[in-house]
This record gives structure tokens, sequence and C-alpha cells, in this order.
């Protein structure tokens, strides 16, 4: 009888340590996803306040320009492939309402990029196009403001895959990944190395 309470005793124990160390690896996980969901949200942040100073800043130009229809002409073509880079970035920002995976997080980084390039060489025409541009007090701010949300989608870009590394490891290390398997957690999609990521577009004259 005595070894019998022993070894109840002893499941006892087992199972209160499962259960605990259970309930501290679904919290933990639980606290991480929401950070990398988190961060998530403000690189999409950053993007969609780049995608809305776009259109402001080809209206400045388009109204400074009114008296110059032939002059303007020089940058359609730039203008155009920012509108559809602006396009791609625009459906895939509205198709990310949740965590992406990788594939969907690869090619939204693509849009991105390409809307960056796109920028910059809208910008560059405009420059060669209207020198005394940078004059404009309306067309500068848009340019610092510009200048400053590069800054900041590189910042929390670098944010987010600093979560979603807090987070894999913590999924995939022993033996969490165990709970990570039961619970439903699996690894999150990172973003790939972009050699000109760390860097802000030259947008200012």
């Amino acid at each position: 009888m005595k070894k019998s309470y022993i070894v109840i005793g002893v499941l006892v124990v087992l199972a209160l340590l499962l259960f605990f160390s259970g309930k501290n690896s679904y919290n933990k996980f639980v606290s991480l996803d929401q950070s990398v969901e988190q961060t998530w949200s403000q690189v999409e942040n950053q993007y969609q306040r780049r995608l809305d100073l776009i259109p402001n800043l080809v209206e400045t130009v388009k109204g400074y320009a009114q008296h110059e229809s032939e002059t303007f002409e020089k940058v359609t073509q730039a203008r155009a492939g920012l509108t559809e880079a602006y396009n791609r970035a625009a459906e895939n920002n509205a198709e990310a309402t949740t965590l992406p995976t990788q594939e969907q997080l690869d090619n939204f980084s693509e849009s991105q990029q390409s809307l960056q390039r796109a920028l910059s060489i809208y910008v560059n025409a405009v420059r060669e196009a209207y020198p005394d541009l940078k004059a404009n007090e309306q067309f500068n701010d848009l340019m610092v403001q510009l200048e400053g949300t590069e800054n900041r989608i590189a910042t929390e870009r670098e944010r987010y895959t600093e979560a979603v590394k807090t987070y894999n490891i913590s999924v995939k290390s022993f033996p969490a990944n165990i709970w990570a398997g039961i619970f439903g957690y699996d690894s999150r999609a990172q973003f790939k190395a972009d050699p000109e990521a760390a860097h802000a577009p030259k947008v200012q004259f």
C-alpha cells in the first residue's frame, strides 16, 4: 500500500511538472508571437506611410509644372514605373492582414523594393527636369518626410527581424519545440538579406 502511495505521489508530481512546464511554454509562445505581430504591424505602418506620401509628391511636382507641360513629360516614364510599383505594394499591403508566409513575405518585400527603386528614379528625374524645385518648401518637406520614412522602415524591419529570431529560437529549441508542436506554434517567416535595405534612397535635393 505504501508503495502505491509513492507511485501515485510521483505521478502527481510529474503531472504537475508537465502542467507547469506546458503552461509556461505556452505563455512564452503567446508573448513572443504577439511581439512578432506587433513589430510586423509597425513595418506595415511605415510602408503605408510611404505609400501615402508618394501621391502628394507627384501632385506637388504636377502643380509646380503646370506651366511646363513639355518638360513634365521627362518624368512620365519614371512616374509610370512608380505607379506600377505603388499598385503592387498596395495590393500586397491589402493582402497582408496576418503574418505572411515566407513566400508572401518575399513577394511583399520584392514589391516594396520595386517601389523604392521607382521612387528613387522618379525623384532623380524630377531633379533633372526641375532644378529650381528645391526652393519649394512643400516639396522639400515631402523629401524630408520620405527620407525619414525610409529610415523608419529600416528600423522597423530590423526590429521585426529580431522579434522573429527570438520567437523562432524559442519554438525550435528543445524541449520547448515539443510544446510548440503540441500547441501548433511554427517558425515565422523572416526577411531575406537585402544589401540596399540599410540605406535610405537619396531623395533630397
